[in-house]
């Protein structure tokens, strides 16, 4: 077989540190990440430490579970671009822009509602739910609650609770998300002091 270029070898021997970097970095442990791309937890350890040699088939997992593109991986410089690069997707016909690049965890998203008429299909899901509007107006319908959130509104609920949201068919509305899969809720570390009455 073909021995590595010196240049492609060295490329190769920085992926194990900066996977590791990237991983410390963004706080997910070794057993989460497992979790998101279906490799092993002892083969994730020995791919950081450089005694797994790097491969497509585990690289594009890592990649797409971290939210970067594969050059970052394989020959990203020593300091990190700070950028943060949103890559928007499609989701019956929204777009949504995921706004977390860890896997696990608490997950947050802009969600751009179109205009569209569309019957809501109520579900439920392991998980809870927060939802801020943006910009436009949102339907939700919660259980036996059918409401319309205008631009500073909030909603956070249960998602065991039957739910659906959408377009109210009449404009589209921009909506910041943060789900916990596992039921973490939001928590409020400070609220203003209200003045004492006399």
């Amino acid at each position: 077989m073909k021995q590595a270029s010196l240049p492609v070898a060295a490329a190769l021997g920085q992926v194990g540190s900066r996977l590791k970097r990237l991983r410390t970095h963004r706080g997910v442990t070794l057993m989460a990440l497992a979790a998101a791309t279906g490799i092993s937890k002892s083969t994730l350890s020995r791919l950081e430490s450089g005694q797994r040699r790097p491969s497509l088939e585990l690289l594009l997992p890592l990649a797409e579970a971290y939210n970067v593109p594969l050059d970052d991986l394989v020959g990203a410089p020593e300091v990190g671009d700070p950028r943060v690069r949103l890559k928007p997707k499609g989701s019956n016909g929204r777009t949504v822009i995921p706004l977390t690049r860890q896997p696990g965890g608490m997950q947050a998203a802009k969600i751009v509602i179109p205009v569209s008429k569309i019957h809501p299909e109520l579900k439920t899901h392991e998980g809870y739910e927060w939802l801020y509007v943006l910009s436009g107006r949102m339907r939700l319908v919660l259980g036996d609650h059918d409401l319309i959130l205008g631009p500073g509104e909030v909603a956070e609920f249960d998602t065991h609770v039957p739910h659906w949201f959408g377009s109210t068919g009449d404009q589209p509305a921009e909506v910041l998300s943060v789900f916990g899969g596992q039921g973490e809720r939001m928590l409020v570390r400070a609220k203003s002091a209200g003045k004492k009455s006399q």
